[in-house]
């Protein structure tokens, strides 16, 4: 006689909308490292109000050397943090990989003609479905391969990094209990707001060197911090907010109410099959269940 073991019933699929997946997760270590990179990344974009620079033709061009310096490091901290934690495997750097050329690719179809932006929405979308700790380096990888695409490669890139970063950040920051349409439209207003963010925090690289001197918008070495930042703002407002950063915002706005819906169908599918949060187990070799006479 032969003895058979029978399998048990696979179990029903859940109705339940699938679990938010941190496939980076925020362990103590990954916040210390990123609260320190948020930092330095502050520290290298108001420094000026601190400690006045003298005018020059290009802003930062010898500091921005040393932001990327940091920044790189970090990311690569961030990853190998997880990675000796157990908290990382190759399916994430695969993700990683994949979407971040993904959004090289589509910042080219903008190029910032008139604030169109392209990169921005998927960073969003992705940031919501895997995690801040993966929102936070998908958004300063992508723009740097962007930046090689695009040969947009200069001094405002690695301030262009980390304020990409802040906004995958934010994204999976984001509240986890809204889902369905209050979902889309919290992700849509986020775009918006990122788009505002991204031209207000990128106007601080520069406008301290380059704005010119004495006129009404100009930094001004010799007022306080408090007058700099009203001036600045006057000067955001003027320049590049109803222009390119209100362009950024409303095709943040439409990307995400348009394609938010499917984009974040394909992401939370490709989590679940990449099984990000499965425990692996061993089973030693002759310890199931065999056939016998």
């Amino acid at each position: 006689m032969t003895a058979t073991t029978t399998s048990p019933a696979p179990p029903a699929p859940s109705a339940a909308p699938a679990a938010r997946v941190s496939v980076l997760r925020i362990r103590l270590r990954t916040s210390v490292v990123l609260t320190l990179a948020s930092v330095a990344g502050l520290a290298m974009f108001f420094w000026p109000l601190f400690a006045p620079p003298q005018p020059a033709a290009m802003a930062h061009s010898t500091d921005a050397p040393l932001l990327f310096i940091i920044a790189m490091p970090v990311l690569l901290a961030v990853v190998l943090a997880e990675m000796s934690s157990g908290g990382i495997d190759p399916k994430v750097l695969a993700l990683l990989g994949v979407l971040s050329a993904v959004n090289a690719g589509l910042r080219p179809l903008g190029a910032g003609t008139a604030g169109i932006e392209t990169v921005f929405f998927l960073l969003v979308l992705a940031g919501r479905v895997f995690g801040p700790g993966f929102g936070f380096v998908l958004g300063a990888v992508s723009l740097f391969a962007s930046a090689l695409l695009t040969a947009g490669v200069g001094p405002w890139l690695p301030f262009q990094m980390v304020s990409s970063a802040w906004i995958g950040l934010g994204a999976g920051l984001l509240p986890k209990k809204v889902t369905g349409r209050r979902e889309i439209a919290m992700l849509a207003g986020y775009g918006v707001f990122s788009a505002y963010f991204f031209g207000f925090i990128m106007n601080m690289w520069f406008w301290p060197f380059t704005a010119g001197i004495g006129t009404q918008l100009s930094f001004d070495p010799g007022a306080s911090v408090a007058e700099n930042l009203h001036t600045f703002v006057l000067f955001t407002l003027t320049t590049s907010t109803f222009g390119w950063d209100t362009g950024r915002a409303i095709t943040n706005l439409v990307a995400i109410l348009v394609t938010g819906p499917a984009v974040l169908a394909v992401l939370r599918r490709a989590s679940r099959r990449a099984a990000f949060e499965a425990p692996v187990s061993f089973t030693p070799v002759g310890s199931g269940t065999r056939a016998g006479a």
